[in-house]
Order: C-alpha cells, then sequence, then structure tokens
C-alpha cells in the first residue's frame, strides 16, 4: 500500500477515498431499505454507490492516499454490497440458490486470494506480478478489463 506524504498527513480515517467509502454505506442502507417499494430509485443508488467504487480508487492513487484500512473498507462494502443484491435477486429470481452460489464464489473467491496474498507476504491482494496465473494479471494489471468485467458482474 501507499504511504501518505510526510507532508501535513492527515488521520487515514478522513482521507478522502474513506470519505467516499463510508458515503458508498450510507447510500447502500438507503438503497436497500428501499428496494421493495421503488426498485428505480434501488437500482439508481446502488449503481451511483457502484460508480463510487471506481471513483475512490482513482482518489486514492491521485492523491496517494491508500492505505490499509481504506482497502479493507472497499473490500467489505463491496462484499455486503454484492452479498445483498444477490440475497436480494434470490428472492426475485428462481432459482433462487444459483444466485446464492455465487455469493458464495464471490466471498470464497475474494478471501482465498487476499488470505494467499497475505501469506506470500504481499501488502495488497492486488500485487499478481509474481503469479504464473494468466487471469489475474490481465484482472489486476489492466484497469479496464478490470472495469469491463465489474461492470458486466453487477449488471
Amino acid at each position: 500500500m501507499a504511504q501518505p506524504s510526510s507532508e501535513k498527513t492527515s488521520s487515514v480515517y478522513l482521507y478522502i477515498p474513506n470519505i467516499i467509502g463510508y458515503f458508498r454505506i450510507i447510500i447502500n442502507f438507503i438503497a436497500f431499505d428501499v428496494c421493495y417499494s421503488n426498485r428505480v430509485l434501488f437500482a439508481i443508488l446502488y449503481f451511483f454507490s457502484f460508480f463510487c467504487d471506481g471513483l475512490d480508487g482513482w482518489f486514492a492513487r491521485k492523491f496517494n492516499q491508500a492505505s490499509t484500512f481504506g482497502a479493507v473498507l472497499d473490500m467489505v462494502t463491496d462484499r455486503v454490497s454484492t452479498a445483498c443484491l444477490l440475497a436480494l435477486l434470490s428472492q426475485f429470481y428462481r432459482p433462487g440458490l444459483v444466485f446464492l452460489m455465487l455469493l458464495g464464489l464471490d466471498i470464497t473467491s475474494h478471501w482465498f486470494q487476499m488470505y494467499s496474498s497475505f501469506l506470500s507476504g504481499k501488502t495488497s491482494h492486488k500485487d499478481v506480478k509474481d503469479t504464473g496465473n494468466w487471469l489475474l494479471k490481465l484482472y489486476y494489471g489492466h484497469r479496464p478489463f478490470m472495469a469491463f468485467c465489474c461492470v458486466a458482474s453487477e449488471v
């Protein structure tokens, strides 16, 4: 993870990307609160939160405000958002088991990637330079491909 610049550092909790992360959590609470009563508003709020997910990473790199706290906040917010969406979809569409299986795949794949990265001494699960897995290199090494995969997955 990049460290903040030594000149006038602020609390990691007040970094711009983390404030965006807190905002995403609030947006998601509102979105899932209205998901049954107003599906259009739900979709707008959910995809706005999804858009903000890309924004926080951009701000973290632009202002050198990447942090372990921010990475965990981002990943947990992503996993909870996806889990809630898949649980919701399992209620609307049958067979719901398909969505619950996707939920299991999402959580376990991210957990395995994070855990194996930290076991190998890496500070980020996105550090895949030394891996022989071409798909991980493509996904984490080329932001347009990652963005395409993320958007395709959410849509």
